[in-house]
């Protein structure tokens, strides 16, 4: 039997919530959105703009509320992308780096619309379960912006 969650991530933008949803969706397998909610007459945004957009990114259920510019997004929440090749890693990391994205440390980032995001490697948690490997994989993801899967991988063979 499937069971599906009642819980739910709520990402506040401003105003572009539901294009930042229709951006994430092209990027993942699996997803797509779920329905878009938008503001009446006399509401806080214009009649017609999103309100709220449901979305599932490979599974996960989300929801982009266009709230104005009350709350900001920050790095206190982010996103984590599971990937299981370099490949993977690179065409995330590129996607979601273009047009106004930053690049941080570790295998974290910022993309345009202000959310932050982990890609990292799907094996990364088993190349840290050992205390003598976890030593040196810190080492090497430390001293990367995007994840160089071949590094951990030496990093954790020793």
């Amino acid at each position: 039997m499937t069971v599906k969650s009642r819980i739910s991530t709520c990402l506040w933008f401003d105003d572009d919530g539901e294009a930042a949803a229709n951006f994430y969706v092209s990027l993942f397998p699996c997803s797509r959105i779920v329905s878009v909610t938008r503001y009446g007459d006399g509401a806080l945004m214009p009649k017609g703009t999103a309100m709220l957009t449901r979305f599932e990114l490979d599974g996960a259920s989300l929801a982009a509320l266009n709230g104005g510019p009350h709350f900001k997004l920050t790095e206190a929440a982010s996103l984590v992308a599971l990937c299981d090749t370099q490949a993977e890693i690179d065409r995330l990391w590129s996607a979601l780096t273009a047009n106004g994205g930053a690049p941080s440390r570790c295998g974290w980032l910022k993309d345009r619309f202000g959310l932050s995001w982990q890609i990292i490697p799907s094996m990364l948690d088993e190349a840290m379960a050992d205390p003598a490997r976890a030593a040196r994989v810190m080492s090497a993801v430390m001293q990367m912006s995007k994840i160089d899967l071949a590094a951990i991988e030496h990093a954790a063979k020793g």
